[in-house]
């Protein structure tokens, strides 16, 4: 029993998937059919070649698809404005009508094509899809509803359609064409040309390279790159105006036989240049595209007309020294009457790395190294990487003009070692020379050049102060940075001529700062002492005022300050065997010279004097002068006892009395 009914589910179940399937095929089919009977135009619509607009009020208007893009061919040939033919192409394929009627019924109502206005319509649009032509022809309004009688390519069926069939290939040709002048795109484009009109003529050419531009005329010499694409933004940000019909008595005074400026845009396997001409009376200049007849109107911001009238110097690289600091492996400097010195990155050191100074005392004497201070060095890397022209005086200086710019004997020399990373290795080596000139008669300017380079520069003369030819600048600032295992256990500060000691702090094991906190000192002198405590550990110079040290006073910049106190720092340092040993270093500071000046001296590390840090500084002032002189908060006033009666207000004094005669 239970097999039979189980049966004729499976049977009913069968009946009615087969029902479901074949009248749901049927409900599409008829669904399909009904969109198809809606749709005014079929698939050829989704594949247009060209389109021609004519009506009895506008004129023809044409356009072909180029490629990828659309250009108008009638009245002239320029681009197409994307989003309009989008926007037409959009409106045909998705075209539906509310209603329809077959021209073959027409004669049984008595009417015909005139009586719906398309014998001869208002507009007609005409296309190409597939190598065949359609023809759409747009009639008259209904007399119910906002709608319009469009007739089809085939001529068999009026169809009635919504409005926002006119509004789309209806649109004025100033909203069909582009307003762009230039197609090429920014980062296609390749080169820039520039010509100016007669007399001077002069003709410009910058090409892209890799990621750099380059002038090929007038000189072979670096672009600036972040002005020559802006400069290329700015030409693709022109837009076309107002278009002239060839007529207009304007073009007469339109000066396109001689333009002033012909700019030249190359793409990938396209090119186009735009000629400028006169001034036009409706703002703007003239101008044309050189291969187009289409005569136009476009605003040119006065400093983009500038900047393209004087391109070989507003687009030229300032930069003068085309290196990158990371490739430097060695930098000499050299100025008359100065040791020479060499500062040269160590083996292994890449990018910032370490740095050492090479100086040679005397002829013969071997050279002579010192750790540099890679952060000195670094700076002024950077500040060559950047340095740059005022203005630029000569392309092709004569020999008169280099010896009257100072470069006969120039002031500085600086030369750059670099590793280009070419070679099987990686290490072809290459120089940079640059020459710093000054004029005997003018120190207000100073001019610049590369050594077997053409080109003469005016630059900034404080150039020779941010290249000073003294080692010492560039020698490491840091003197001393005590290790792990080695203690400071005592400091002595005391005055030298009186032997005065101003404080002193001493611990058998480590003067750290939890030891001073036990010691009786104020607050302020712990503070002080802590300070000076770190200083001597890692012991920095902010400057080096001298390359030796003399005992008797301190010579910085030609004067010479007396020596006032003498520091002396007790170290402890423990050696391999776990012994420690006992040694003194001695510093010797003069007063406060300013705000940020106070001189100090050693006949340690090779003998040096120079400006000790501002930390160190204020540290000392303060247990020299402040802690002196400082008088304390002052002193609070007794407090009275509550129930002490309150004193009677004094009479006023009496009048003085008149001296009797």
């Amino acid at each position: 029993m239970r097999t039979k009914v189980t049966l004729v589910l499976v049977f009913l179940n069968v009946v009615l998937f087969y029902y479901i399937f074949h009248y749901e095929a049927k409900w599409k089919a008829e669904r399909a059919q009904f969109e198809a009977r809606r749709r005014v135009l079929g698939p050829e619509a989704a594949a247009l070649d060209s389109f021609t607009r004519s009506g009895k009020s506008s004129p023809a208007v044409r356009a072909e698809k180029r490629g990828e893009s659309w250009w108008l061919t009638r009245p002239y040939d320029w681009p197409a404005n994307a989003n309009a033919v989008s926007r037409i192409l959009s409106e045909l394929q998705l075209l539906e009508h509310e209603t329809s009627f077959a021209v073959a019924d027409l004669p049984k109502s008595g009417q015909t094509l005139a009586d719906y206005g398309l014998a001869d319509p208002a507009f007609t649009f005409a296309f190409t899809s597939a190598g065949k032509t359609y023809e759409l022809k747009i009639g008259d309004d209904t007399k119910i509803g906002n709608r319009l009688y469009v007739l089809s390519p085939d001529g068999k069926r009026i169809h009635v359609v919504g409005r926002s069939i006119i509004d789309s290939v209806g649109l004025a040709l100033d909203q069909l064409r582009s307003e762009s002048i230039f197609t090429v795109p920014v980062f296609e484009v390749r080169s820039l040309g520039l010509q100016t009109a007669a007399p001077a003529n002069l003709k410009v050419r910058l090409r892209r390279e890799g990621a750099r531009w380059a002038f090929e005329t007038p000189i072979l010499a670096r672009a600036n790159k972040g002005e020559v694409d802006n400069t290329v933004n700015a030409l693709n940000a022109l837009l076309a105006k107002k278009f002239y019909d060839p007529a207009d008595p304007k073009l007469e005074k339109a000066g396109l036989d001689a333009p002033t400026l012909r700019i030249t845009l190359e793409g990938n396997a396209r090119r186009e240049t735009l000629l400028l001409a006169a001034a036009s009376p409706d703002g703007g200049y003239f101008a044309k595209i050189e291969d187009k007849s289409a005569v136009f109107n476009v605003a040119v911001p006065a400093d983009l007309l500038e900047r393209l009238r004087n391109a070989q110097e507003t687009l030229r690289d300032k930069r003068i020294l085309d290196f990158e600091a990371k490739a430097v492996t060695a930098l000499t400097l050299v100025a008359p009457g100065q040791p020479e010195f060499s500062l040269q990155r160590l083996e292994g050191a890449t990018g910032g790395g370490s740095w050492q100074l090479v100086t040679r005392s005397a002829a013969g004497q071997a050279p002579q190294t010192l750790p540099a201070d890679s952060a000195v060095v670094q700076d002024l890397l950077q500040r060559l990487e950047l340095f740059a022209a005022q203005k630029f005086l000569s392309d092709a200086p004569s020999a008169a003009d280099l010896e009257n710019y100072g470069f006969n004997r120039p002031e500085r020399e600086l030369t750059l070692n670099l590793n280009t990373g070419g070679g099987p290795r990686g290490t072809d080596a290459s120089t940079l020379t640059l020459q710093i000139g000054i004029k005997p008669d003018e120190r207000a300017a100073a001019y610049a050049r590369v050594a077997n380079a053409p080109f003469v520069y005016q630059v900034d003369p404080e150039v020779l102060e941010m290249t000073p030819v003294l080692a010492r600048h560039f020698r490491q600032r840091l003197l001393r940075e005590l290790p792990e295992g080695a203690h400071i256990t005592g400091l002595k500060l005391s005055e030298i001529a009186s032997s005065a000691i101003v404080f002193e702090a001493a611990n058998p094991v480590a003067l750290t700062p939890e030891s001073l906190a036990q010691a009786k000192l104020t607050d302020k002198g712990r503070q002080i002492l802590t300070t000076i405590l770190a200083e001597m550990r890692r012991l920095r110079a902010q400057r080096f005022v001298a390359d030796a040290f003399n005992p008797d006073h301190a010579e910085s910049g030609g004067a010479s300050q007396p020596w006032k106190y003498r520091l002396d720092v007790t170290l402890a340092l423990t050696g391999g065997t776990g012994a420690a040993t006992s040694s003194t270093s001695t510093l010797l500071l003069t007063d406060r010279l300013g705000g940020t000046t106070q001189l100090a001296g050693t006949a340690e590390f090779g003998g040096v004097t120079f400006e000790i840090t501002q930390e160190l500084l204020d540290a000392l002032f303060a247990a020299t002068y402040a802690e002196k002189h400082d008088p304390g908060a002052p002193a609070k006033p007794a407090a009275e006892p509550a129930d002490k009666p309150k004193p009677a207000p004094e009479a006023p004094p009496a009048p003085p009395e008149t001296p009797k005669s």
